[in-house]
């Protein structure tokens, strides 16, 4: 196989145009083996080979710089940059990451996990290589998903503006994660669609060619002919006005066209955009018939494309889902607003039962935080479905437009904790400190599945502000579920244990963990007090006084960052009460970036288990309780 003779891009410049058709069929095979064993972002790099193959074919990474939007888009490139005897390690603890990670590799020039951040760090790049005085290409290759993400239009106008050197590529597969919507993805269609101006450009091109000599007042009207000519039929029209040179559409999985454009997009100064047009899961049926299903894909027969998903107690998102259905069905106000995230979120059914109050606003957090704020204004019920680490992108408009006036938007904040393989971008450990810190707001989180249905009707019944329920990316626990779920008193714990030797405030999943350990440690004697800390904010002022009163050792457990979680939210408490002499440990996250891996693997790493708060325990205890308990003075 030809696959087995490249090891760096270098490799690539030695082979005939046939040689490198034949080399992209062979990288679509391996993709497909090697995630059907690790899982991973499947259907876009499966769409993506040829492109790849014609950068490193043609340039020189890492000295000309590619930028991949998002980075699930660069398998190909990590194969053609040494990592491809990695790939069995993709995606699991200590082994390759599943997005671009400059630590990995020189090749590695931009990380991301987010959307839409690839044009800015191009600009950047660019901008610095002038600078300096460098000599060297900047690529941007992003997709027309990403390109719905304000922050990439924001680019585009600066770039357009300046007129620096560098190359967009638009990856245009017609899809991002769910289908696309929005006005720029309906001019996109119109582009691809549109046959007769590409002929006719064509036409108009070759005739102009003809013409012996054109000079001035001709060479200004054959000009004239040619604008107008585009503006009547419109292809690429906003991308030239916005400063671009705008080449395309171009056939993404036809190699030497690929070749060939790139080398005539050398020869044009300013900013170039190359609109390539691409097939998600090329190549391989099952994820070319339904994209958006294998755009993150588990474990897979090849033969049948069967997922290999473990059968288990249903999901936390798929129980916001469907009781948000019920909820909906008797109260017209509530509204789902989503940020291009209708199927991870738990939505595809409310979108299907209710499409008129099912609202995607495209890869656009910002502007879905304040259109829930607008809505809330006319007296709706909107709820904002978000993943933890996109709600990070829109925060301003949760403090300005938001919290600030007090509107009763409610926040479903999925993947709260720890999310398994896709790793550091994507870990929801921040938003417990960046929105308790936000005046009028009500931050919650369920210990089981039950409770999170009792949170969603405690939000949806809340009229005082915003009011936010976070949950993990794991299985519930299979409890029964209360028919008619009933409201949760704001600001009130729950006693899950009783115990008098110390108590421990559990958030959401960590109930499990401190249960876990109070098990254990009863057998040594020692009876813990497990606090299901169900409201991060406000916090029940009264249990903790109380504690205080009793003299309690206390440990906090949450799955989120020390630095201004809930820990620190207790801490902060007993010092503005005035009261001395409390014992307190907190367990979270540490201050860093925890990499992917399994959830299990990523607690354990950072001591979030029943073993490390057993330990945490006989710390805390008193010396002569440590003695009586057998423990090493």
């Amino acid at each position: 196989m030809l696959l087995d003779h490249i090891n760096q891009p270098e490799d690539l410049k030695r082979l005939s145009t046939a040689e490198l058709e034949q080399l992209a069929e062979e990288i679509r095979q391996f993709l497909v083996e090697k995630l059907s064993a690790s899982g991973g972002h499947l259907s876009s790099n499966l769409g993506i080979v040829e492109l790849t193959i014609a950068l490193h074919t043609l340039y020189d990474s890492p000295r000309d710089k590619f930028i991949f939007d998002v980075g699930h888009q660069a398998y190909v490139h990590k194969i053609l940059t040494g990592r491809k005897d990695r790939f069995d390690t993709l995606r699991k603890y200590k082994g390759m990451c599943g997005f671009i990670k400059r630590a990995e590799s020189d090749h590695d020039v931009w990380e991301a996990g987010h959307s839409s951040t690839s044009l800015s760090a191009a600009m950047g790049m660019a901008m610095a290589r002038d600078l300096k005085g460098e000599d060297f290409r900047v690529f941007a290759v992003i997709g027309d998903g990403a390109m719905t993400g304000g922050m990439a239009l924001e680019a585009m106008n600066h770039i357009g503006h300046e007129k620096k050197n560098l190359t967009v590529i638009l990856n245009d597969n017609e899809m991002s994660i769910a289908p696309n919507v929005g006005a720029i993805h309906n001019y996109l269609s119109k582009i691809r669609s549109d046959k007769h101006y590409r002929k006719a450009k064509e036409e108009v091109e070759s005739l102009l060619k003809k013409i012996p000599a054109i000079g001035g007042t001709l060479a200004k009207t054959a000009e004239k002919v040619k604008d107008s000519l585009k503006y009547l039929l419109v292809s690429g029209v906003w991308f030239e006005e916005l400063g671009f040179n705008y080449i395309g559409p171009v056939d993404g999985h036809n190699l030497p066209l690929l070749l060939e454009t790139l080398k005539q997009s050398e020869k044009v100064e300013g900013p170039v955009l190359i609109h390539v047009i691409t097939t998600k899961g090329k190549g391989y049926s099952p994820a070319e018939m339904d994209s958006h299903k294998w755009h993150g894909a588990s474990p897979y027969k090849i033969e049948s494309g069967q997922f290999l998903k473990a059968v288990g107690n249903p999901m936390y998102t798929e129980v916001f889902g469907n009781t948000l259905i019920e909820f909906a069905e008797k109260d017209e106000r509530i509204v789902a607003v989503t940020p291009a995230m209708p199927g991870g979120s738990g939505l595809m059914n409310f979108a299907a039962r209710f499409p008129e109050r099912m609202i995607d606003v495209g890869i656009a957090e910002q502007h879905a935080a304040t259109l829930c704020a607008g809505m809330a204004a006319e007296g709706m019920k909107p709820v904002f479905a978000v993943y933890s680490t996109f709600l990070q992108r829109a925060y301003d408009q949760v403090v300005h437009d938001i919290c600030r006036p007090k509107l009763n938007v409610m926040f479903a904040i999925d993947r709260a904790g720890f999310v398994g393989p896709d790793g550091e971008t994507h870990q929801g450990v921040y938003d417990i400190a960046f929105l308790r810190s936000l005046p009028n707001m009500v931050l919650m989180m369920p210990k089981d599945e039950n409770e999170l249905r009792r949170m969603m009707r405690t939000g949806i019944d809340y009229n005082e502000g915003p009011i936010a329920v976070r949950y993990a990316r794991i299985n519930g626990l299979g409890i029964p579920m209360d028919e008619n779920p009933q409201p949760i008193p704001i600001g009130t714990w729950e006693t899950l244990t009783e115990g008098e030797t110390m108590a421990v405030l559990a958030v959401g999943p960590m109930n499990q963990i401190a249960l876990e350990a109070a098990d254990m440690l009863r057998k040594e004697g020692i009876n813990l007090r497990v606090i299901n800390a169900r409201f991060i904010k406000p916090m029940d002022e009264a249990m903790l006084l109380q504690l205080a009163k009793e003299h309690m050792p206390i440990i906090t457990m949450e799955e989120g960052s020390e630095q201004g979680g809930f820990g620190s939210a207790v801490l902060e408490f007993y010092a503005k009460q005035g009261i001395e002499g409390m014992r307190v440990r907190t367990m979270g996250v540490p201050d860093y970036f925890v990499e992917h891996g399994s959830i299990k693997e990523q607690r354990q790493e950072v001591g979030l288990t029943a073993e490390h708060l057993i330990t945490q325990v006989h710390t805390l205890l008193p010396r002569k309780r440590q003695r009586s308990a057998g423990l090493n003075a």
